[in-house]
């Protein structure tokens, strides 16, 4: 459980790479600057995808959590 409230949820479970990253740029480039977006996903890739992308489009991770059948990425756009 993370201590993020996320304004928006991205359910991408079970879809495999790039999926859950190209689902998460979808919704990105839809929300404001500030909002908290939740990524669900059962794609260990994305542990690493999803941060290095951050990094490159220069939005801020906040949090990964292992909610053990999937992962919450946490991203606020920056």
């Amino acid at each position: 459980m993370s201590e993020h409230t996320p304004d928006v949820t991205v359910d991408a479970r079970g879809a495999g790479c790039p999926g859950p990253l190209m689902d998460l740029i979808g919704k990105v480039k839809t929300v404001d600057e500030g909002t908290v977006i939740e990524l669900q996903t059962t794609e260990s890739g994305s542990k690493n995808d999803v941060p290095e992308w951050l990094e490159k489009a220069g939005h801020e991770l906040l949090d990964i959590v292992d909610e053990g059948d999937y992962w919450s990425i946490y991203v606020r756009k920056a």
